[in-house]
């Protein structure tokens, strides 16, 4: 079997591909040497100083899941914020609890407008004098958004992605690999105060043991640009962001593709990892427990097999098209796809929360073609409450009293 085209990849055979559509100071070439020879193909975007496959995609997915494979993550972001206050402010502002937050313990917060939607995600872990946060979603938005937040509080923050740079990798990072700081995903498993909206284990307090996720532990390491000389691909068994991306997508790991401008943390299950359901007050705080308490998301994140008997695959982003009531509509997004080298053609897909959980999906590709897809269900149609409205007092409510 042939390996398939990225998604994520530009038709081009040079090594470093120019890109005009993002402005060069944006984008951060890795630090570790490739060579002339290196087989490494480039995204687009954001992610074209970003190896997207080496060659050899399938072979990459196998590697990185049996945890020899090492990923150059050179597109992501790395900040630091320092102070005595850094924790108690962050945790005021942010949806995670983290004002007691232990050196070492990862986890991840999210910022959010005031009426719930996501515009900032940070992967942070404290190291006892410093708050390291990873970001790929808006990050100059949400440093603008932070530093305005400082006000009076102990706390600097510093964008560091010039002198440092993420690698990932599943379980573990290589030996040789000089880590400043290590990140662990804390990936499927439900954090204290928070919620699964999964249908695995809705309810539970822990992760159900049938949730994918728990087969890929990602790790993410911060390293000193500096400390790479004298590395190279060649001292690494390196995988693709490509590989990356299709274990995420079948650990039903929701990333910066299934944030639009009005995703919703409860859409996209992200409530297990990170959001505390009671903490203090934060931007947004209201419409997370109005939505959590008494209502429902408007959409659903689904996992989709896709049919690949055309082996031709929807572009990341093709409208999802189902028959409701007698007609064909568009009932939501394929936000990622990838071909898995076990699981063949998948992808995750938001979609409308009301859709029936066994309504096929079509995509329709540019050349007129179409692509079906059978859902397999992450995000419950509908949750039921644990608190119940209280029963209206007649005695005092004279609302239709007399109809």
């Amino acid at each position: 079997m042939t390996d398939p085209v990225s998604p994520n990849a530009v038709p081009s055979d040079s090594p470093s591909p120019e890109n005009t559509d993002t402005p060069a100071e944006a984008v951060r070439r890795s630090s570790l040497a490739r060579g002339l020879s290196s087989t490494a193909v480039l995204g687009a975007g954001e992610l074209s100083q970003t190896p997207i496959h080496y060659g050899a995609s399938l072979r990459e997915q196998r590697v990185l899941e049996d945890k020899d494979g090492l990923v150059d993550l050179a597109h992501l972001r790395v900040l630091r914020l320092s102070g005595p206050d850094r924790l108690t402010w962050l945790n005021s502002i942010t949806t995670q609890k983290i004002d007691a937050l232990a050196p070492g313990v990862s986890t991840e917060t999210l910022v959010l407008d005031p009426n719930g939607r996501i515009q900032g995600w940070l992967k942070i872990v404290d190291d006892g004098e410093a708050l390291w946060a990873i970001s790929e979603l808006a990050t100059d938005e949400t440093l603008d958004f932070l530093r305005k937040m400082v006000f009076m509080m102990r706390v600097e923050i510093d964008d560091l992605s010039d002198d440092y740079q993420c690698f990932g990798a599943v379980t573990a990072l290589p030996e040789k690999l000089p880590v400043t700081q290590l990140w662990s995903d804390p990936w499927p498993h439900i954090g204290p105060g928070s919620a699964s909206y999964a249908q695995v284990d809705l309810g539970q307090s822990v992760a159900g043991t049938e949730h994918p996720g728990l087969e890929t532990p990602f790790v993410i390491g911060i390293v000193k640009r500096s400390e790479l000389q004298g590395l190279s691909v060649r001292d690494f068994d390196m995988a693709g962001f490509d590989a990356w991306e299709a274990l995420r997508i079948a650990a039903w790991r929701p990333g910066r593709n299934e944030v639009d401008h009005k995703a919703l943390v409860g859409e996209l299950d992200l409530l297990r990892t990170a959001v505390h359901l009671a903490k203090g007050c934060y931007r947004g705080q209201e419409a997370v427990a109005r939505v959590h308490n008494l209502g429902q998301p408007p959409r659903r994140l689904a996992f989709v097999h896709l049919d690949g008997s055309g082996h031709i695959a929807p572009d990341p982003g093709t409208e999802a098209l189902a028959e409701v009531r007698g007609s064909e509509r568009g009932v939501g997004t394929l936000t990622s796809v990838t071909v898995h080298w076990e699981l063949g053609p998948i992808g995750l897909a938001v979609v409308k929360r009301n859709l029936s959980p066994e309504a096929q999906l079509s995509f329709e590709m540019s050349d007129g073609d179409r692509v079906v897809g059978a859902q397999e269900t992450i995000v419950v149609p509908v949750r039921e409450h644990e608190r119940v409205l209280p029963a209206r007092n007649k005695d005092v409510d004279a609302r239709n009293q007399h109809r």
